[in-house]
């Protein structure tokens, strides 16, 4: 009996530090998977910078709006990213629809006032999506029922009213469809997942880009331009054989 408690009173420390050791590899890992501390208040502190010298003659000192633009406590990430991204915001003129243009920030930096303005409140997040599991069927019914109406069976836009018209998505890329979809900027209405969940998100954006370059059977694409081209083609085609018919009968003896 001695003799096994001499050999335990080895092994039992030499298995306590097995298991510390394996505990600690086991941990490790999972540690160094996270982001640097202070990297994302970083982030939000760059981007408040960025804020202070060219948002706030318009959005207020901490977000909270003024005379010349809108609050942007709630906005969320996904509104601060597309109109970012767009080169919609700054804005050149106010009082006036944003028009799409470069953008005059870089994409470190429009990240940057994204994670500041998503920091003044809750609000929508950047969508996250994977096109390639889109439906393009559902995508086109989806996209006829919800947002042809507005921006045309083609996706090139179209007039809404006095100085409102909704724009062309040719441009888009498939985030910026996806964050238009979630935060409805301008005259464009909010879908959110409860009225559009995810997988039809995809599916939409998925439609979308389809749209840029589709695939043309039975005749001319005619620059994609929806109904008003073919029309044109079709007046054209028949006033040029009234014109062939009339000339025929006038020359017959």
């Amino acid at each position: 009996m001695t003799a096994w408690r001499a050999r335990l009173a080895v092994l039992l420390p030499l298995v306590g530090a097995g298991l510390l050791a394996v505990s600690a590899g086991a941990v490790q890992p999972a540690q160094a998977q996270l982001p640097p501390p202070g990297a994302a208040q970083a982030q939000v502190e760059a981007g408040r910078q960025l804020y202070l010298v060219a948002c706030t003659s318009c959005h207020g000192a901490r977000g909270e709006g003024g005379e010349r633009g809108p609050t942007l406590v709630g906005a969320g990430a996904a509104s601060a990213h597309y109109y970012l991204s767009t080169g919609r915001m700054p804005l050149n003129q106010t009082g006036v629809q944003p028009q799409r243009k470069p953008p005059i920030y870089s994409e470190g930096e429009i990240e940057e006032l994204t994670a500041y303005v998503a920091s003044l409140g809750p609000g929508p997040s950047q969508p996250h999506i994977d096109v390639s599991q889109g439906d393009l069927a559902e995508g086109y019914e989806l996209f006829s029922n919800n947002c042809a109406s507005c921006h045309s069976s083609a996706g090139i836009g179209g007039a809404l009213g006095h100085a409102i018209y909704a724009p062309g998505l040719k441009p888009a890329s498939t985030s910026q469809i996806a964050e238009a979809v979630r935060v409805g900027p301008g005259a464009m209405p909010v879908f959110g997942p409860e009225t559009i969940d995810d997988h039809q998100l995809e599916s939409i954006v998925r439609y979308v880009v389809y749209l840029k370059n589709p695939d043309d059977r039975g005749g001319y694409g005619l620059g994609h331009l929806g109904p008003l081209p073919e029309g044109f083609v079709a007046w054209v085609v028949g006033l040029m054989a009234m014109l062939g018919v009339a000339r025929w009968i006038g020359t017959r003896d």
